[in-house]
């Protein structure tokens, strides 16, 4: 005997969205339109976090519950082009931020090396960096 094919509108993910949906709208989706948005609903991949926080709590003396979702993950959507322009923004800052703070601490080194050696470049002007640094030892 062979196995009995099962309708698509019995699947639990597919009754759940017809049932949202005014009658007149849902019985204008035939089976073949159905069952591609099944497999696409069936293989959503946003439902993987590495952190995935999720709760529940109830302030005392106060009727209402209220929930928290806390998740973190690689973000594996496709960005749109402002996203894509804001995160490059976002890497521009950093990156020169980055290198404006390595910058000033090297030049900051230098020139402690400078005061610690004993050359002056500059003749009866200090930025009184070395004093400052000298009081700390």
């Amino acid at each position: 005997m062979p196995p009995l094919k099962k309708n698509i509108r019995d699947e639990q993910t597919i009754k759940g969205i017809l049932e949202k949906m005014p009658e007149s709208v849902a019985d204008s989706f035939n089976d073949e339109q159905l069952t591609h948005l099944f497999t696409i609903l069936g293989s959503r991949s946003w439902g993987r976090h590495s952190i995935d926080l999720r709760g529940t709590f109830k302030i005392p003396f106060y009727k209402w519950r209220f929930y928290y979702v806390f998740l973190t993950g690689k973000n594996h959507r496709d960005l749109s082009r402002k996203e894509k322009q804001i995160s490059l923004m976002g890497q521009a800052l950093f990156i020169s931020t980055f290198l404006l703070l390595c910058t000033g601490l090297g030049l900051l080194i230098l020139y402690l090396i400078k005061s610690a050696l004993g050359i002056d470049i500059f003749p009866n002007f200090s930025f009184g960096i070395w004093t400052w640094f000298k009081g700390l030892f």
